[in-house]
């Protein structure tokens, strides 16, 4: 099978007047440091502010059945319904990061 490169999944939120953000925060690092299939994560918030938004996470993974394994894992299922709970809104995007051929 051909190596497509890592599976990215993005989250962009936009947090609740009045969520405790920090708490969040520390909430995602220590699931992302807990779990062996995330191999990174950024945090970054510039552009989609001018859409409301306030933070966007992006996590990467070696392969999609390791997002999928993530996903499943109790410690990130429970964390969602401490995230979604601070959530106003929200756009998921889960995609493999395909690497383009340079133009010749």
């Amino acid at each position: 099978a051909v190596n497509m490169g890592d599976f990215k999944h993005l989250v962009i939120a936009k947090f609740k007047e009045g969520a405790v953000v920090e708490e969040v925060l520390k909430g995602m690092e220590k699931l992302v440091s807990d779990i062996d299939a995330v191999k990174g994560q950024d945090i970054e918030s510039q552009e989609m502010l001018r859409q409301g938004f306030t933070h966007a996470f992006l996590m990467t993974f070696n392969k999609k059945e390791d997002f999928t394994a993530f996903v499943s894992h109790p410690n990130h299922v429970e964390f969602s319904a401490t995230f979604s709970a601070a959530i106003e809104k929200i756009v998921l995007l889960d995609f493999p990061a395909v690497l383009a051929k340079a133009p010749k």
